[in-house]
């Protein structure tokens, strides 16, 4: 197959007040070792993308190419990668460096960390999954650390269903980490599963995992405690709550649930005062900031087995990707798609754009 030697991408050249994404063309890149070069059909909008415009986290080179949800076609492959053929359709998470942000036609990604996407799933709907995932599978089950807390996995020895009987508690279970989280969650037989979120969105937590729900327009933040109280009725453990909203109420109220032996996954800076992320408090609660990058060097061994096991899940219907809404124009529709992202103006679906469209 002859590939082009440039390609249409969104870059952002800097960062910080008044930077801005803009359509512009770059070098295709080539495999190297242990890499495929894959060929973008869609990319899904995260709040991560703006954050980066915003304050440059994580991004070390510019100009720099976002975009961090992906599936497309694999066109190349390294010179040692085995198991995988050009035209294998794959979903895959984007990295830092430029050559390997979703938000242009090709992108490399390491050939370990890639997964076909079955013929029951749609790419759009699989280029919803990888940031969700890896926030839900590497914050629970990559060993302790600051951002990990190292539970069994349910694909470990005596992983599945260890922990049924004891509860877990999911804020924000219509967002697109919170969703991955109740199927992971189920996966590991966590029972009770409750979650908060708008009542438009019960069913959709439902089907998710999730066994209790409950409105946060009905019940606050304020009265959160109580209301998880009323349903374990003191009768069930709740060792676990992950947070995936993440705002100063949303943290408190998640904190103050929970009891000694405790352990608080949230998604944002915590904002809990005297809690170090990775290191028990004198109550014995324990808070960890999860890092949703299956590239993370501390998250490899995980993100490895998620990778051999996303394809037979998905194929199953254990983990279902995200209700999609695709934004027309492709590359173009990534700018207003992160508008309304950045004002809440998004619920309960994740935005997607088809690189094809892009004009």
């Amino acid at each position: 197959m002859s590939l082009p030697t440039q390609q249409k991408a969104l870059i952002l050249p800097s960062y910080g007040p008044g930077a801005a994404f803009q359509l512009s063309t770059r070098a295709v890149p080539k495999p190297g070792a242990g890499q495929v070069l894959i060929r973008n059909t869609a990319a899904a909008l995260n709040p991560l993308d703006f954050a980066i415009r915003n304050i440059g986290i994580f991004v070390t080179e510019w100009p720099a190419v976002v975009g961090y949800d992906g599936a497309g076609t694999i066109v190349a492959l390294g010179p040692d990668v085995q198991g995988w053929k050009v035209g294998d359709v794959v979903v895959y998470q984007g990295f830092w460096p430029a050559d390997t942000g979703v938000y242009q036609e090709y992108t490399l990604a390491p050939a370990d960390l890639v997964a076909k996407i079955p013929k029951n799933v749609s790419v759009e709907e699989a280029s919803t999954l990888s940031i969700a995932l890896a926030t839900a599978t590497c914050a629970l089950y990559t060993a302790p650390g600051p951002h990990t807390l190292g539970f069994t996995a349910p694909w470990e020895e005596g992983g599945a269903g260890k922990y049924k009987g004891q509860a877990a508690l999911v804020i924000g279970g219509s967002s697109s980490v919170g969703q991955l989280t109740l199927q992971i969650l189920k996966l590991s037989g966590f029972s009770p599963i409750i979650t908060t979120a708008s009542a438009s969105n019960e069913a959709y937590c439902r089907a998710a995992g999730a066994t209790h729900f409950i409105d946060y327009h009905t019940t606050p933040y304020s009265a959160l405690k109580s209301k998880v109280e009323e349903i374990l009725d003191g009768k069930t453990p709740l060792p676990l709550v992950f947070d995936a909203i993440s705002v100063d109420e949303s943290q408190k109220a998640a904190w103050d649930i929970l009891k000694p032996g405790g352990k608080l996954v949230v998604t944002l800076p915590p904002l809990i005062e005297g809690a170090q992320p990775g290191v028990e408090t004198k109550d014995g609660k324990t808070l960890v900031m999860a890092h949703g990058s299956f590239g993370a060097e501390e998250n490899l061994k995980v993100s490895r087995e998620v990778f051999k096991l996303l394809t037979g899940w998905l194929e199953s219907g254990v983990v279902k990707p995200n209700r999609v809404e695709v934004i027309p124009g492709g590359l173009n529709g990534v700018v207003p798609g992160l508008e309304r992202l950045e004002t809440k103006g998004v619920s309960g679906v994740k935005l997607v754009v088809r690189h094809a469209e892009t004009a």
